[in-house]
Order: C-alpha cells, then sequence, then structure tokens
C-alpha cells in the first residue's frame, strides 16, 4: 500500500525515484489484501504488486529505507550490519512512532492506514532525499 501511494504521489514528478516495497516477515509472491486493494481504489490508485521479502542486497541499493515500525527498523539494520553507510539511510517512515501493520484488523483500519501514508511518505521521502 505505501509503495502504491508513493508511486502515485511521485507519477510525473520524479522520474528518477524507483518506489518498491519489502517485507521483514513475508512469503514472496502473495498478492496485496482485499482491503488493501479496497482502500487503494478508494483513493484512485491501481496497484497490482506481490509481496517481496527484503534482502540486504536491496537495503544496500537503496537510497532510502522507510520502516513501518521500530521492530522493522532494527531488523533491516541487522541484515546490513556490515555497512553502516547503508544503515544510515533506514528510517522511521513516521518520525513520532510505529504505525501498526493493519493485517486482520477491517476495513476501516486500512483505510486510516492508507490515510496515514498519504500524509506522512511525502513530507518523509522530500525531507530524507532533499540535498544537504
Amino acid at each position: 500500500m505505501a509503495e502504491a501511494i508513493a508511486r502515485s504521489h511521485y507519477a510525473g514528478e520524479a522520474a528518477d525515484l524507483f518506489f518498491g516495497s519489502a517485507g521483514v516477515a513475508t512469503f514472496d509472491g502473495l498478492p496485496p489484501t482485499a482491503e488493501t486493494v479496497e482502500a487503494l481504489h478508494r483513493l484512485q490508485i491501481q496497484h497490482d504488486g506481490r509481496s517481496t521479502s527484503v534482502t540486504p542486497d536491496m537495503l544496500k541499493k537503496a537510497d532510502l529505507v522507510l520502516c513501518m515500525t521500530a521492530s522493522h527498523l532494527a531488523t533491516t539494520r541487522k541484515l546490513v550490519a556490515d555497512d553502516a553507510e547503508s544503515a544510515a539511510r533506514m528510517h522511521l517512515l513516521d518520525p513520532d512512532g510505529d504505525i501498526p501493520d493493519p493485517i486482520g484488523m477491517g476495513q476501516a483500519t486500512y483505510d486510516e492506514v492508507a490515510a496515514q501514508f498519504q500524509r506522512i511518505i511525502p513530507a518523509r521521502v522530500d525531507a530524507l532525499l532533499a540535498p544537504a
């Protein structure tokens, strides 16, 4: 959901940005939940992505990694423990705290998380990728 919202927000204006999504506890190839599809549909965003497990190589290639929870952040940093530069490019998506995974929480929760992503993602990406 975060990937689709980010791509939608930056469509046409940031051709040099690539957005991807990967999980710390998923299986490759799973479709998005029906609630995810519905939340994106309500925002008029099309998405046909599949789940991907995060790898150290992905993290080392990324310019920026935004994690939903402190636990996700700790896990991703452990995957690149040998690369301090990569670990330094990893941050919480919401600097004020965790964004809980909405899985199993119903459509209203997915819609709330989608709205939260719409508010937070552009601000975080712009702030963290701004030239120094």
